[in-house]
Order: structure tokens, then C-alpha cells, then sequence
């Protein structure tokens, strides 16, 4: 192990982050579970971030892929290509946007990219409100809409971003209002924004902000920027990578918790579809997507092997209904740990819906983030056979926890045990 961490450090950029003093190597998983090279088990609760939906080495979508690889793996977009216009179809049909179109791409970033140069080129703007403490990629134009100083190594940006209040609910100068007061002081400051500027282009919004700590508004808010902002023609693009597919629980799309004024006009979305194959996309209206006047094509965005795994595992999430799976067993999960976190000075507030859950840590007696505990806790967790993720903005410091949606009871149970254990231990 210590003989490829140092190949890592030869050959691969400094700023490529690993977990742990001793980084961990994964050889294979399996359901909820993944091996390392010296044959230990863990608890996988961070899927990859978020990536692996419903299961390590799922036989359903290992099938498809192999019996895809066998056939053909790759042409580009520019030949027909059945399992890329079948995913289309679904995804579409799923999506609540009328007279959907879907393009595919390689990740989030590119997802977010795309929508970006759609918005901007629909409206004739380059003026992007984008929420405090979001992120959106690591590509040059999302770096520029990220609202998340610890992932914006740059300044410099195609885009004119400007920054609004609310994705956080617990921070902030309205945190102390109660949520519907919350959401009125956000408008407001919506729509003084938007009289000192020209028309921008879009709202690109994530309705759970990821790599910021899995934070959210109230529900409502959304619904309620965007009545503001379907009166100056300004677009929602609904940031879907980590909250897509059923992951909250309670809405198949995280943007639903804001459905009041109806969907977003561009959905973009990634990770978790292909379950570990390299999938993200844009869904928008055919007035959006075919605003282009330039010719394009995607070389691997829509490939014939992604797009078999795509089919495969879209199909079996709602065939088993993880959705609700992620409802029924994150809700104990998320009260299991609420329940720990109330008696622990250090643990700030458990927040989350579905499998998708943070658990903010502070200095106790303090407000302050305390990131020191954050990695105390991610080393500890693993030393218990745990993997779990963290993140956070300004002034943050959170645990990520979101297991594949397949997860069981008794594997939630064990999970929290580990996690109670290294949040005392750092005591």
C-alpha cells in the first residue's frame, strides 16, 4: 500500500485529495460492502460519493455491461444508437419537463457545463446566479458558478456569477427566522438583486447542497425564486447530480420538495444512474436544448457500455422501489443518529432526507467549525469497518453519509454503531 501511495504522489497532481493518513486502496464490493487491498471489509456509506445507487456489483447491471462489451462498446453520437435513445426515452418520461430532450455527457461537471452554455445562449446572457456554499463541478465555467471557496481554485471565469441567500438553513443572517420568514427574506433579497442587474440567465441551484454538507432550504424556496423568476424569463437549472433518482426519499428528484411553480426548465444529472460508469446528462424543454445554431456531437457521452448500465440499473431501482427503500430506512437512520448527536456537545445538527444525511461538528460550547473532528471521526468510523464522506462551506466542517439505496435495516443499524462510537470517541 505504502509503495502505490507513493507511485500515486509521483505521477498524479497534489491537489488530487485522498481520505485518510493511510489511504485505502478498494479491491471490489459487494451489495453494501467493498474490500481493500489487504482483504478488510467496510460498510460502504459513501457509494463512491454518491455514485454507486444501488449496489456494488449489481448482476443485473455487471450483466448488461458484459453482455454490452461483447457486442459493441463504443461508435460517438454521430451513428443511431438504441440503449443511448432508450435511456433518453425513460429519463424524458421521468423528468415532468414537457417535450423533453435528454443529452448525455461523461459527469456532473460536463452536465453542468452543458447547461450553463444552453442558458446562456437561450437567454443571450452570461450572468449566472448561483447559491452561496453550492458546488457545480471542477471544469472552468462550474468552478465559476461554485459558491464553495475550499473548490474554487480560480477567479477567473467565462461568467459573471452572482450570489444568493438560502441554500443554507441553519447559517447565515436569516438562520434565526422561522422557515417561512426564512423564505420571504430570501426573495426579498431575490428580488433587490435583480433590480440592480441586467436580465441574467439563469438560477443554477442544487436543492441539497452536496460537497457543502448535504445543507437545504426550506421546502418552498425554490418554487418561491422562481415565480420571482419566471417574470423576467431568468431559467432554473435544478442541479440533480447527487439528489437525483430517489436518493431524498420522498421525491424521485430533489427539485419536487419546490414543485409549487412547476418544474425546472433545465435538470441536469449524473453519478448515481450509471452506478459507477462514467454517466451525466442535461434535460430540458426543445426550445432549450435546440437553441444551438453550431453543429456538436458527444464522443463518450451516450456510449453503448454506459448506456446498458444505465438502462440496467434505472430499471432495477424502480423495480425494487429504492426510493422508498431510501425513505423508510434512511428516516431510522437519520433518527438513530439525531438521537446520538443530541447528547454530544460537539455534533451541531443531523440533517438530511433519504440516504443522503450530514452531521455538522463544532467546537462545543462554539459555533465554529471543527474539521479536525470531522477527520477524527472519518479515521475512527473506518478503523470500526465504516466508509463515510465529508464536506462543508465557510465556517463548516460535515460527515456525508449515503450508502447505496438497496441498504437494510440491520445494515443501518450497524452503520450507526460505528458512527456512535467514533463520534464519542473523539471526547
Amino acid at each position: 500500500m505504502n509503495d502505490l501511495y507513493a507511485r500515486h504522489r509521483n505521477v498524479l497532481p497534489d491537489w488530487l485529495a485522498l481520505y485518510y493518513e493511510e489511504p485505502l486502496e478498494i479491491t471490489h464490493g459487494e451489495g453494501r460492502h467493498v474490500w481493500d487491498a489487504d482483504g478488510n471489509r467496510y460498510l460502504d456509506f459513501f457509494g463512491g460519493i454518491l455514485t454507486t445507487m444501488t449496489a456494488h456489483a449489481l448482476p443485473e447491471v455487471t450483466k448488461a455491461v458484459g453482455e454490452q462489451a461483447g457486442r459493441i462498446i463504443h461508435s460517438s453520437t454521430l451513428y443511431l444508437n438504441r440503449p443511448m435513445v432508450e435511456l433518453a426515452e425513460r429519463i424524458a418520461k421521468l423528468s415532468a419537463i414537457p417535450n423533453a430532450r435528454v443529452f448525455f455527457t461523461t459527469s456532473g461537471t460536463e452536465a453542468n457545463d452543458t447547461a450553463l452554455l444552453l442558458a446562456t445562449t437561450y437567454r443571450r446572457s452570461n450572468t449566472v446566479l448561483a447559491m452561496r456554499n453550492s458546488y457545480h463541478g471542477r471544469s472552468f465555467s462550474t468552478v465559476g458558478v461554485t459558491g464553495n471557496r475550499g473548490w474554487s481554485p480560480t477567479s477567473l471565469s467565462p461568467l459573471q456569477t452572482l450570489y444568493v441567500h438560502g441554500g443554507v438553513r441553519t447559517r447565515g443572517p436569516f438562520a434565526h427566522l422561522d422557515d417561512d420568514a426564512f423564505v420571504a427574506a430570501c426573495v426579498d433579497d431575490l428580488t433587490d438583486l435583480l433590480g440592480h442587474i441586467r436580465p441574467p440567465a439563469a438560477l443554477i441551484a442544487e436543492p441539497i447542497q452536496g460537497v457543502g454538507g448535504f445543507t437545504s432550504p426550506p421546502d418552498g424556496l425554490y418554487a418561491a425564486f422562481r415565480e420571482v423568476l419566471k417574470q423576467r424569463g431568468v431559467l432554473w437549472i435544478a442541479d440533480e447530480v447527487q439528489t437525483g433518482w430517489g436518493r431524498t426519499g420522498e421525491n424521485f428528484w430533489g427539485w419536487q420538495a419546490h414543485a409549487r411553480s412547476g418544474p425546472p426548465d433545465i435538470v441536469t444529472f449524473a453519478k448515481g444512474i450509471g452506478n459507477g460508469t462514467s454517466i451525466g446528462g442535461v434535460i430540458a424543454g426543445a426550445d432549450i436544448m435546440n437553441c444551438l445554431d453550431a453543429n456538436s456531437i458527444s464522443t463518450f457521452g451516450g456510449t453503448q457500455l454506459t448506456m446498458a448500465a444505465g438502462l440496467a440499473n434505472l430499471g432495477y431501482l424502480l423495480e425494487h422501489d429504492l426510493q422508498g427503500n431510501a425513505r423508510r430506512v434512511g428516516g431510522l437512520l437519520i433518527e438513530r443518529l439525531r438521537a446520538v448527536g443530541a447528547q454530544l456537545p460537539w455534533v451541531r445538527e443531523v440533517r438530511g432526507r433519504g440516504l443522503m444525511i450530514g452531521i455538522e461538528l463544532v467546537r462545543p460550547g462554539t459555533d465554529e467549525a471543527d474539521p479536525q473532528a470531522a477527520s477524527a471521526v472519518l479515521e475512527a468510523a473506518r478503523e470500526g469497518g465504516l466508509l463515510v464522506g465529508k464536506g462543508g462551506g465557510h465556517n463548516t466542517s460535515a460527515l456525508r453519509i449515503a450508502p447505496p439505496l438497496s441498504l437494510t435495516v440491520a445494515e443501518a443499524e450497524e452503520g450507526a454503531a460505528i458512527l456512535e462510537s467514533a463520534l464519542r470517541g473523539i471526547a
